[in-house]
């Protein structure tokens, strides 16, 4: 079942930082009640087309987008603008070891549903909370979109072709690496209870997680004070490490240093470079980027990518095809680590659903898929009666209120 098979969580997230963070700590093996509104559910629920589909190949209700972010939790509506749906909400949270929310800051005061309200009554509950910002700083109360994070963050402004506009990461970047930190905040939040039986208030802002993993860009910055500049697909500390043209198109060249840049002049027949220092030396190349880049492309228009990467890799010189989606998937050593993972939908037709498999692999303990995404409120009743009890008599006078 996983090594969280006995944790319980209540998950006020949607859309995908906070769904991103679950689905991680479901496919751990945690029990994930999904809260969702009564009428309309998780917005990614209509970020669509495309939807998946079922074994006729026509569209199911379920988009891709929910799909991605939302296996292995059950979903349970319920309206927490009511008084009623409110302690219900806290009957379950009773019951539960984490609740993880990105609602804007402020926002789950008002149902007396933030942490200031919930840590003298669940003294041990973990709460983590996800926002643009953070539940402090002069940008607290702003909505925050990832573009928008992108934008703020410095990302942007590092990449894209030098002479063209900036360009954000064609994936929801500081979404999903928000949802990474808040995965890995609630795992040493829950060995710090391990050790003392207290909860806490973990704090994650897609800014703070965005500046982060900068990384050497930012350190670059941090060490000499002037903005890198955009370089394309070429890398600001090595060189060559880019796309590189070939007779028939492009391919990706990794050169990490001077005795791999060696083995690929063999390969190219351009030894000849050696004896110059700007060619030779590794810091020399980077202080000579547009000349080394210059001629080296010009010797790799010589031969079409096949050549390239048949000779590259028969030396060890890290090199690849610059892969569509459809080759990804198709890749043997992506089908080999089982990235693609098949499940079974709970729509009448059962569809078949292929999703994105989890990466973490463990020799104890192992990731396990139990549910595929919920149906909007498919779990309600069950969820209900599991956790807290109730009959099919108040389950049904909720749904007539409009309560769940």
């Amino acid at each position: 079942m996983g090594p969280l098979k006995d944790i319980k969580i209540f998950d006020l997230t949607r859309v995908l930082a906070g769904p991103h963070c679950t689905q991680i700590l479901g496919d751990l093996g945690a029990d994930i009640i999904k809260i969702e509104r009564v009428e309309d559910g998780d917005d990614t629920r209509k970020f669509a087309p495309p939807f998946m589909k079922d074994q006729n190949g026509d569209d199911t209700n379920q988009s891709a987008y929910f799909s991605g972010t939302n296996r292995n939790k059950r979903s349970l509506t319920l309206d927490l603008s009511s008084s009623e749906g409110q302690a219900i909400a806290k009957e379950l949270i009773s019951k539960s070891d984490i609740l993880v929310e990105n609602f804007k800051v402020g926002t789950l005061k008002k149902y007396n549903l933030d942490y200031e309200s919930l840590k003298e009554e669940f003294p041990s509950l973990i709460y983590c909370s996800i926002t643009g910002f953070g539940q402090t700083g002069p940008y607290a109360n702003r909505p925050a979109y990832d573009a928008l994070v992108q934008a703020m963050g410095g990302v942007m402004s590092l990449t894209g072709d030098p002479d063209g506009e900036p360009m954000k990461v064609g994936v929801s970047i500081a979404d999903l690496m928000a949802g990474m930190y808040a995965t890995v905040s609630v795992l040493a939040a829950l060995r710090h209870r391990d050790k003392t039986n207290e909860g806490q208030h973990l704090d994650i802002s897609m800014l703070d997680a965005h500046v982060a993993w900068l990384a050497n860009q930012g350190m670059n910055y941090l060490a000499t004070g002037k903005n890198p500049e955009r370089l394309g697909n070429q890398h600001p500390n090595i060189l060559p490490y880019q796309v590189m043209p070939s007779k028939d198109g492009y391919f990706v060249l990794s050169v990490g240093n001077d005795a791999t840049f060696e083995r690929f002049c063999e390969v190219a027949s351009c030894e000849y470079l050696l004896e110059d220092k700007k060619f030779a030396e590794a810091v020399q190349r980077v202080k000579n980027r547009e000349e080394v880049t210059n001629k080296l492309n010009e010797i790799t228009k010589m031969h079409e990518t096949k050549w390239w990467l048949e000779k590259l890799e028969a030396k060890n010189i890290g090199c690849c095809a610059i892969n569509t989606l459809e080759e990804v998937f198709s890749d043997p050593q992506v089908i080999s680590r089982e990235m693609v993972l098949n499940m079974e939908g709970t729509d009448e037709k059962k569809s078949p659903y292929k999703l994105i498999a989890n990466p973490i692999k463990m020799k104890e303990g192992s990731i396990t898929y139990r549910y595929p995404p919920p149906q909007h409120g498919e779990h309600t009743g069950e969820l209900l009666k599991e956790y807290l009890n109730y009959s099919d008599e108040k389950i049904n006078a909720l749904k007539k209120s409009g309560i769940i």
